[in-house]
């Protein structure tokens, strides 16, 4: 049998605070969820962040445990663990506003993080994580004792104020597939100075950064794959949402464990549709999918 795929989760662990309820979440946490549920036995899924000395610090290690994240990498300091608390609007839409100087702001690098690196095939990460120049320090380290042949996600989640152009160029730079959103794209298009279409920007953006595979979500208006030079677009597929918070998350995901097992880009997008439109259909970023989901398996 052969080894399974290690995939890690680097950035935010952090909880969800919605106005009746909280939830476990954070984008590269819930991606690492999601891929846990979805990738059987062939995938083994680390979270690589840091947590409070507090009961949601608890509570968020837990809540790793029971998705089959492996927390052994989670590192516990004095400052508290992080939240956000969410606003949805009357279509569904949420607004978040991120509690500062939070437990994942202070991830250090060491030598466990390095050994853990140069054995991960697919990595996710975000530019969030990166306000703090402690955890930006361990997140380019991380990266850079990687793999060249290794899958390294850019999510470019762009939280005001919480980004520059320097993080944003230099994650772009280290990574080799890009994940981000209809929003994101005239931001990244203006900071290269580029226009066009939707499709000649993407692939302007590959060209520039030497990208493997892109990955833009569009939310109602489906989505565009991106893998060398392939792309296909992408249908939503229709359903009662509850909520969006996670659906690119989970995109993100499906994508990293097709192109670990190199299906298909038009499997891989098919799958990606059916996960994140379920995740939709559900409150908070990750809920238990049903088994007829796994149409990889």
């Amino acid at each position: 049998m052969n080894q399974p795929f290690n995939v890690v989760g680097l950035g935010e662990a952090l909880w969800d605070i919605f106005p009746d309820s909280a939830r476990f979440g954070g984008a590269p946490t819930n991606m690492a969820c999601i891929l846990s549920g979805i990738a059987k036995h062939d995938v083994s899924v680390k979270m690589i962040s840091a947590v409070g000395k507090d009961t949601l610090g608890n509570d968020a290690i837990e809540a790793l445990v029971k998705h089959n994240v492996d927390t052994s990498f989670i590192q516990v300091n004095a400052f508290p663990t992080g939240t956000v608390h969410i606003n949805l609007d009357e279509l569904h839409q949420a607004t978040y506003t991120f509690a500062e100087n939070s437990a994942w702001d202070h991830l250090v690098w060491d030598d466990q993080l390095h050994n853990i690196a140069k054995n991960t095939q697919a990595v996710c990460f975000g530019s969030l994580a990166q306000r703090n120049e402690t955890s930006r320090i361990t997140i380019m380290n991380f990266l850079k004792a990687m793999s060249e042949s290794a899958i390294k996600v850019f999510d470019v989640n762009l939280r005001p104020p919480f980004y520059t152009k320097d993080i944003i160029l230099n994650s772009l730079n280290l990574a080799n597939v890009l994940k981000l959103n209809e929003e994101e794209l005239p931001f990244i298009a203006e900071l290269m100075g580029i226009s066009g279409n939707e499709s000649s920007l993407l692939k302007e953006v590959q060209k520039l950064f030497e990208l493997t595979s892109i990955i833009f979500t569009k939310g109602e208006e489906g989505s565009i794959l991106i893998h060398r030079d392939e792309l296909i677009e992408v249908p939503v597929i229709p359903t009662s949402v509850i909520d969006t918070v996670g659906a690119g998350d989970s995109f993100t995901a499906a994508c990293i464990l097709g192109l670990l097992r190199n299906e298909k880009l038009t499997d891989i997008a098919k799958f990606a549709a059916y996960i994140s439109s379920y995740v939709c259909s559900q409150r908070g970023a990750t809920p238990e999918l049903p088994q007829s989901m796994f149409v990889f398996n």
